[in-house]
């Protein structure tokens, strides 16, 4: 905790915080140049949106060579009011560089200007069009996965479910990294347990929920995956928890409900470790080991 703290990292007093003010305060942190690995290929462009405007991806290429490599389309974490392509640059091209694939990282709208339906609207927009694309980019529309963190797992979880009810493109694999499943925080212990002292407590998800989501809407699966009352016929996950995370119980408890619906799921709980720490790479052991072990699940989905 004492690198999450000399970081500047807080999400303390965010009660009394407008979206704007938090933004502001993430991107005053002082982090310092950080290096991120090199790809074979970055190129961002736009495609459209399903409200008729631009929605912004990015796009990155391994330095494997192939006629048709496989494709995740990859959602950002950030509470869906915080965080975008940017932010999750160098954890993208790790991915990418462990796994082999090529990445289409998602700027979906951001709440509370954009609430839910929002961003799963964007987010199943891009991966319909990577699905429809894949070809002019080098992949395999056969061989894609959806991909995302805490929020982005969230979104993750919600266009797998998405595609699955629409008839929508074929997803081969999910990876749901620390996911928010489930909108209604008095229901898992572990926001209890681990609600205060562990970078993103308690209070910061209840006001994320608020920013994000109507109370009515809360119980859509399409916001709270957990609550759909099928779970049967979606992709083979992964699920990456940590044990000092908020978000720990619920993540958990999807993974088991995927596995009771027949539903081939594997649960990786990383002892020690608090909401954040995939991406922490050069800092934590942890996370290389988490990294490694969703990149294996990716790897084993969709390349066979």
């Amino acid at each position: 905790m004492d690198m999450m703290e000399d970081s500047g990292v807080s999400f303390a007093g965010i009660a009394s915080l407008t979206a704007e003010e938090l933004r502001s305060r993430m991107e005053d942190r002082q982090l310092g140049d950080i290096p991120v690995e090199d790809v074979a290929r970055v190129e961002d462009r736009s495609i459209p949106g399903p409200d008729g405007g631009d929605l912004p991806i990015r796009i990155y290429w391994p330095q494997i060579t192939a006629e048709a490599l496989p494709v995740v389309a990859f959602f950002h974490g950030g509470g869906w009011v915080i965080g975008g392509i940017d932010s999750h640059d160098g954890q993208v091209r790790e991915m990418v560089n462990r796994t082999g694939a090529v990445y289409v990282s998602v700027e979906y709208r951001l709440a509370p200007e954009a609430r839910f339906p929002a961003a799963p609207q964007d987010c199943y927009a891009a991966t319909e069009w990577v699905a429809a694309n894949a070809a002019s980019i080098g992949a395999d529309a056969a061989r894609l996965g959806v991909a995302g963190d805490s929020a982005g797992g969230n979104l993750a979880a919600a266009v797998a479910q998405m595609a699955r009810d629409r008839g929508g493109p074929a997803i081969a694999h999910q990876l749901l990294v620390y996911p928010c499943c489930d909108m209604h925080s008095d229901a898992w212990p572990s926001h209890t347990e681990n609600g205060f002292g562990y970078f993103l407590t308690k209070e910061s998800m209840d006001w994320f929920y608020d920013q994000y989501a109507d109370v009515a809407d809360r119980a859509n699966p399409y916001a709270s995956p957990i609550m759909a009352d099928d779970l049967s016929g979606l992709p083979p996950a992964c699920v990456i928890t940590a044990e000092y995370d908020p978000l720990r119980d619920e993540g958990e408890a999807y993974g088991a409900r995927l596995r009771e619906a027949g539903v081939a799921c594997e649960v990786h709980r990383y002892d020690g470790m608090f909401h954040g720490f995939f991406a922490m790479t050069m800092a934590i052991p942890g996370a290389v080991a988490a990294q490694e072990t969703a990149a294996a699940a990716v790897k084993t989905a969709l390349f066979g």
